[in-house]
């Protein structure tokens, strides 16, 4: 069954995180996909590691045969990302340190997560879809 993606940005994340998560409990599983914003000069993320591992999770999920739903948050452009001060660093619920973060949410937090340098592997991406 295809994954129900939302895609939300630093502008309207809170807005986009707050339905996602009042609609959780609808879903078999729900993920949060924190990558680096698209550069317009090249139509790809300015972040390697995103490029690599998105296409690989995107088909991990897809195979899920249950309903799914996927929050894609886009951390914005390179400078923002590199402020010490940005939001979704700060945020204690995520404390992202980089990106792509794949991150599995149950219950109101976080049940696992995969962080940057191991996003792309298959093997981590199939044990955290799997997890209870």
């Amino acid at each position: 069954m295809p994954a129900k993606i939302t895609d939300a940005t630093l502008s309207n994340f809170n807005e986009a995180f707050d339905k996602f998560a009042a609609e959780a409990p609808k879903h078999k599983a729900n993920f949060i996909l924190f990558l680096a914003d698209i550069d317009p000069t090249s139509s790809l993320s300015w972040c390697p590691d995103c490029v690599r591992a998105e296409p690989v999770i995107y088909k991990k999920l897809e195979a899920i045969p249950e309903d799914v739903a996927l929050l894609r948050a886009y951390i914005g452009d390179r400078p923002t990302w590199r402020n010490v001060q940005h939001p979704l660093k700060m945020d204690s619920r995520f404390q992202l340190k980089g990106v792509p973060t794949l991150v599995r949410w149950e219950n109101d937090a976080i049940k696992g997560r995969l962080e940057d340098h191991e996003a792309h592997l298959e093997p981590k991406i199939d044990a955290l879809i799997s997890s209870n």
